[in-house]
């Protein structure tokens, strides 16, 4: 349980392993086994365990309907604990020792990137909810995501600074240890500096870090007009923390790993008035998102977010793909995967392209009075 965040105590995580490993058993042997792994403990265990749910509350869904193919799904979860190599073993495991037909999973680029080459090299479709690096996909012909990629992020986002902020110049403070964070960062300065931004700064941290001060007094000199922080939520808002302490007044903001309320609870007034992207918010006025708000809150009594309606499209479209393809045999699933057209999932409706990525809209969230607060869609 090491780093386990406040808002995943011992006994809610004991229920997150009882849902993952019993809830959906069916108590047979004819069962379809699909695995799942996930960061349920460790650094960023507050997205695995939304996704996690998402993607138990999309599978009881299905089996409380009656299944697909005439059986039931059965969710093998592993914990990858936010840890490097980790992943690997969990994915070994769900593949080679409990005979999944595909694989869900993971939010972190970084992880998807581990687990990612052996679910190809073995066949075996993997969906990824939340995985925007776009090197994730190009693993191979059995890899998909239900999210949009970092270079549209990154475009979103710079043309965000130029327009919205009017910033003409930024810095850059990226997580060196994420592929998730150097791509965004990537992405995000190309375009910038091609619309006639400048940088004022651009320095990096390690992932995990809890003193910052050096790069923000750095970065305060520079007088920039906003800071670019492509990061992760609990190191984002020690960042909001330690600026705001620093006397730094200008815009923060970031992609879609600031979304947590972790983000909200660790930064508190810090994080006040900053940006960042992300894939919907759960308070957007659609039918699919209303009945999946309401049916998330009466399972788990508490709210969903954008991680766990991720979780919920990326179950959902591999169910939907087992209908067409009437087989779980691997080619045809994953062609079935492959041909994902105008899917009207919770967090939007979306279709996948050649290269197996979601092209779907993003939206721009400003936090206010503690909360996220809708600012604005871009359409791909």
């Amino acid at each position: 349980m090491k780093s386990l965040p406040s808002s995943l105590t011992a006994a809610s995580l004991a229920a997150v392993f009882a849902l993952g490993l019993t809830g959906c058993k069916s108590g047979g042997g004819d069962t379809i086994k699909v695995g799942e792994y996930a960061s349920l403990t460790g650094k960023e265990a507050t997205y695995g365990a939304a996704m996690h749910e998402g993607t138990m509350l999309a599978i009881e869904e299905v089996n409380a309907a009656g299944g697909v193919l005439g059986k039931q799904i059965e969710l093998i979860v592993e914990d990858d604990q936010s840890k490097a190599g980790e992943p690997a073993n969990a994915v070994n495991k769900l593949i080679s020792k409990d005979g999944v037909v595909a694989v869900l999973g993971e939010f972190a680029s970084s992880r998807s990137l581990e687990g990612g080459p052996i679910c190809q090299e073995n066949k075996i479709p993997m969906i990824s909810p939340g995985s925007t690096n776009p090197a994730v996909t190009q693993v191979g012909d059995y890899i998909f995501r239900v999210c949009f990629t970092d270079p549209f992020q990154g475009a979103a986002l710079a043309n965000f600074a130029n327009g919205t902020l009017k910033a003409k110049k930024v810095a850059i403070l990226t997580d060196v240890k994420s592929d998730y964070s150097k791509g965004l960062a990537k992405y995000f300065k190309e375009k910038y500096l091609a619309g006639g931004g400048e940088l004022a700064a651009e320095l990096d941290f390690n992932g995990g870090d809890k003193d910052f001060k050096a790069q923000l007094t750095t970065i305060k000199n520079s007088s920039p007009d906003a800071i670019f922080i492509p990061g992760y939520y609990n190191d984002v808002a020690l960042i909001c923390i330690q600026a705001k302490q620093l006397g730094i007044d200008v815009p923060l903001f970031g992609g879609d790993g600031w979304e947590s309320h972790m983000l909200l609870e660790i930064g508190k007034d810090a994080v006040e008035g900053h940006y960042f992207s992300t894939h919907c918010l759960t308070d957007q006025d659609t039918p699919k998102m209303k009945s999946f708000v309401e049916a998330y809150t009466k399972r788990y009594n508490k709210a969903p977010d954008a991680m766990s309606t991720l979780g919920y499209d990326s179950a959902m479209v591999l169910i939907d793909a087992m209908k067409r393809a009437g087989t779980t045999e691997s080619a045809a699933l994953r062609d079935a995967i492959a041909a994902t057209k105008d899917y009207e999932g919770v967090s939007g409706t979306f279709s996948l392209d050649e290269n197996r990525d979601a092209v779907k809209p993003l939206v721009f969230a400003q936090i206010k009075n503690g909360k996220f607060v809708y600012s604005a869609t871009v359409n791909p």
